[in-house]
């Protein structure tokens, strides 16, 4: 079975990742996929999802002390005592000091990772050199069902997908500042966010359920990088998307609306446990990704899944929650 690796923004190394459920996701991918279809649909269905997570969160943890060091938790930085993290969910559904534990750049033309995650980027402009048309979701179905106002205005623009894994910690965060222009949730699937079971489907991010909050940044203390697509796509073993922003901390959590100024950097929503992805769509000539990510996924030597099966070099970067993605490209518009 071919391993996935993926480089480590802070220390440049290649690291080996331990996929979670990987021998279930090939047998489900693989085997019951191709040979009974009406099984296959009925285990990625959200019913199907939410069994599978009632039963692999919450059980209670019997060794505490050695279930977060054996997923790589670190739970000093953790809000709540150690003690009360008594079920998976509990240490999944963790909250963090993020402020000192995820800093952000000062710079107000930054746009930020919305997720502790592991990242790839794009573009659907045909002269980019990181153009990944068609790979991980269909442009045309990813907004809901065409006509949309948000197709002709991200055409030929640029996208980044964040994979979060289970173990990591699972509130998004808000990448720009700006004012929600429209909010709504599409009905669909809960495909797995595995790198297997995303070579294996014909994107499949646009076939899951998702929640799409679009935000102009061009408005007073926003971003000043035009319109922002932020999606979040549940997968396998998630239950929910609970929407839960909040201006100061994690007080006072709010559901998102359409006329809210989200401040950057703060707590949008939370992921039920399980895996799961974000992906951020900018408008064409507004953004600039960052070097390191983009020097990353053309590396060779690197064994990921991705690479061997879109037939290119596509190495994912694992970056932190509310660090740099990119940049403003051109003046702010107000």
């Amino acid at each position: 079975m071919m391993q996935h690796q993926y480089i480590e923004r802070d220390s440049g190394r290649i690291v080996n990742e331990r996929l979670f459920g990987d021998r279930m996701v090939r047998l489900l991918y693989h085997g019951v996929r191709e040979n009974n279809a009406a099984l296959f649909r009925l285990l990625t269905s959200g019913r199907s999802s939410q069994i599978l997570g009632m039963l692999n969160f919450d059980r209670p943890i019997l060794a505490r002390s050695s279930f977060p060091a054996s997923c790589g938790i670190d739970l000093s930085e953790c809000l709540d005592a150690p003690e009360t993290l008594d079920t998976p969910r509990k240490v999944f559904e963790r909250r963090i000091r993020y402020a000192a534990c995820r800093p952000m750049p000062d710079d107000p033309a930054a746009v930020l990772s919305p997720a502790d995650a592991r990242v790839l980027v794009g573009s659907f402009n045909d002269t980019s050199l990181i153009v990944l048309k068609e790979k991980f979701f269909c442009f045309t179905e990813l907004f809901g069902a065409m006509p949309t106002p948000w197709h002709r205005a991200f055409s030929g623009g640029d996208f980044a997908v964040f994979r979060l894994t289970p173990d990591k910690y699972h509130y998004n965060h808000t990448p720009v500042a700006g004012r929600v222009i429209d909010f709504y949730a599409i009905d669909g699937e809960y495909h797995s966010c595995n790198p297997d079971a995303v070579v294996s489907m014909a994107t499949p991010y646009s076939k899951n359920k998702r929640v799409v909050t679009i935000i102009d940044t061009d408005v007073s203390g926003g971003t000043g990088v035009g319109l922002v697509a932020m999606i979040e796509v549940v997968a396998l073993m998630i239950g929910d998307i609970v929407q839960a922003y909040s201006s100061r901390n994690y007080e006072d959590p709010r559901q998102i609306e359409t006329g809210m100024f989200l401040h950057k950097g703060q707590p949008k929503s939370l992921y039920r446990p399980g895996s799961s992805t974000d992906i951020l769509v900018f408008q064409a000539g507004r953004v600039k990704f960052s070097a390191d990510i983009l020097e990353n996924m053309r590396r060779q030597g690197v064994s990921s899944r991705f690479s061997h099966g879109f037939g290119r070099p596509l190495v994912e970067t694992d970056i932190r929650v509310r660090s740099l993605i990119a940049t403003r490209v051109g003046p702010t518009k107000t």
